[in-house]
């Protein structure tokens, strides 16, 4: 009796073990998807495309479309290589080449952005000199009928492919030059009268002139 009683009050009381519970287990983040990624980098490369394009149209002094269709890489890359230095040629959608040319003079190209086009930037007065590479591409290659310039601007108007001889056949600056220098050895008493005026009306005199000889050369 006096054991039994002793444990009862030693002893722990032995408490009901708690009911076993299910933990839910924790939501996972969900991953990125595929198109979410794909749409970033392509976003992104589109910026960068529309970046490249407004510097190259820095300092630019004609923008050229050409129809690249059926080209292959090593055939582009060939052009590039016979371009002088201070041109570039650029493949690149027309709605990006379009984004960085609004609001532009070089705008007038909108309606050529049809198809794949490749771009030509010339950054040099020498339009000819920097034309002439894929005329002999085109000739070599057979492809005047399939592959041609699908227009361009210089100094603000529009040239369509059937106004490229003007563009093609311009003089150099060192021709006009040349033929205003041979001008100015006409009748002393002109030359004298043309200095003698202030200057902003011999420098609207030569540009005058300029332009008429430009004129001139195209027409020939």
């Amino acid at each position: 009796m006096e054991t039994s009683s002793f444990l009862r009050t030693t002893l722990p009381t032995a408490k009901p073990l708690p009911a076993f519970q299910t933990l839910a287990p924790r939501p996972r983040p969900r991953p990125l998807r595929r198109s979410t990624i794909s749409a970033a980098i392509t976003r992104g490369r589109k910026e960068d495309t529309v970046a490249a394009v407004r510097e190259q149209l820095e300092g630019c002094y004609l923008l050229a479309g050409i129809r690249y269709e059926g080209l292959t890489v090593k055939q582009l890359q060939g052009i590039r290589d016979t371009l002088p230095e201070t041109c570039r040629l650029l493949v690149a959608k027309n709605t990006l080449v379009g984004k960085a040319i609004e609001g532009t003079p070089w705008e007038a190209l909108k309606p050529c952005m049809k198809g794949m086009n490749a771009w030509l930037f010339v950054h040099t007065e020498e339009v000819p000199a920097a034309l002439k590479p894929y005329r002999a591409f085109q000739k070599e290659e057979r492809l005047e009928e399939t592959n041609d310039f699908v227009g361009a601007v210089f100094e603000g108007k529009f040239y369509a492919p059937g106004d490229f001889k003007a563009l093609e056949t311009m003089p150099s600056r060192a021709e006009v030059y040349a033929k205003l220098l041979g001008s100015l050895q006409g009748p002393a008493t002109s030359v004298v009268t043309t200095l003698q005026a202030p200057a902003r009306d011999v420098v609207s005199v030569l540009s005058a002139y300029v332009r008429k000889l430009e004129q001139e050369v195209g027409a020939a």
